[in-house]
């Protein structure tokens, strides 16, 4: 059978039931034969999943979740949480061992959940015990769709930081520093969907992916987002810190720096969505381009005399270079992802 499925028509047979055959490749690759039971199961109002005797097991879907929790534990609560999260289960009770929850537990668990946890909301809250739900339906918010709302955020997360060093904006900083979780929660909520697809070979077709090694290269590439954000966030709290902006001369050597690490990282996203080898190719090569950059910062950096402010430059160019250096390692992922489409087409 080819991934885009088969059409088959449905018979009416006896007097009140349809059928429909089985792929006989499908019925011999699992070693079934006549008078084998096959279990159905039901998935929402259009879709239908058959079940082996020796998978049934696999239906056995995590729905629901307890945790407890002792006095003395309060950041391992957030732990907790993400993983149970990342495992796909739908409700998450957080109870504790004894006693009660006490309010700063309650509040860890309550910031987690709108900060960290999309798609999830507090169905139920009491010092006996708070219980999150996964609201978020597993195709509503695909996870292209999810993984460019992140890059997107991660992108102008870096542009609005060096805006904000040039006009010595706090509270564009700022912004860049809360936009940091927003990268996260989408980071959070496309492993969640990447940990489904892979115990799911339906749901691994229905997202998208050819097969279960491209999850764990997304996987990957989610990790180099989350950082690149992180690394623009960085640059914010340095102006935070020092609330002064830099030299003109210097800035506009590091605004086309870090101008030119994201047109690397747009190329090496470009190279993913297109599937695209030669792209992800072009793109390492590039950024072999940045020390250039860099040079031109260094030599405008040379008429500095204080030594915190040459400090400042350089922690400033390292946080920038680090966005070129995750948009290659990304490069370097679709090339992993896709070097057996280019082999056979040279077949």
């Amino acid at each position: 059978m080819e991934n885009r499925g088969e059409i088959r028509k449905i018979q009416f047979t006896g007097k009140s039931s349809y059928i429909i055959s089985l792929p006989k490749q499908w019925v011999m690759d699992l070693g079934l034969k006549q008078g084998d039971q096959i279990r159905i199961v039901r998935k929402g109002s259009s879709t239908l999943e058959l079940y082996p005797p020796k998978f049934e097991s696999r239906i056995q879907k995590k729905e629901d979740v307890t945790i407890e929790i002792g006095i003395e534990e309060e950041a391992s609560i957030v732990r907790k949480l993400i993983s149970l999260y990342f495992l796909g289960f739908k409700i998450i009770n957080v109870k504790p061992k004894n006693g009660r929850l006490s309010p700063n537990q309650r509040k860890a668990v309550k910031e987690a959940v709108k900060r960290m946890l999309m798609g999830s909301e507090i169905i139920s809250d009491s010092s006996g015990g708070i219980t999150v739900q996964v609201l978020v339906n597993l195709l509503e918010l695909s996870v292209d769709g999810a993984f460019k709302r992140m890059i997107h955020l991660a992108r102008t997360m870096s542009s609005d930081a060096i805006l904000a060093v040039k006009e010595n904006n706090l509270e564009l900083a700022q912004e860049v520093i809360n936009t940091d979780d927003e990268v996260d929660r989408f980071g959070f909520y496309i492993i969640r969907q990447l940990k489904i697809a892979i115990q799911n070979e339906h749901m691994l077709k229905e997202m998208g992916f050819r097969n279960a090694r491209n999850c764990l290269g997304y996987r990957l590439i989610v990790k180099n987002i989350e950082r690149a954000g992180d690394h623009a966030a960085f640059i914010a709290k340095d102006l935070l810190e020092f609330k002064k902006p830099v030299k003109k001369e210097i800035l506009e050597k590091l605004q086309d720096m870090n101008e030119f690490c994201l047109s690397v990282l747009d190329d090496s996203c470009l190279a993913l969505f297109k599937e695209d080898y030669a792209q992800a190719e072009k793109t390492i090569g590039k950024t072999d381009e940045i020390d250039k950059y860099e040079k031109k910062v260094r030599d405008a950096s040379k008429s500095l005399k204080d030594e915190e402010e040459i400090y400042r430059i350089r922690r400033m160019t390292e946080n920038i270079r680090r966005v070129s250096e995750y948009a290659s390692d990304i490069a370097e992922i679709v090339l992993n992802m896709n070097i057996e489409k280019t082999l056979k087409k040279t077949e």
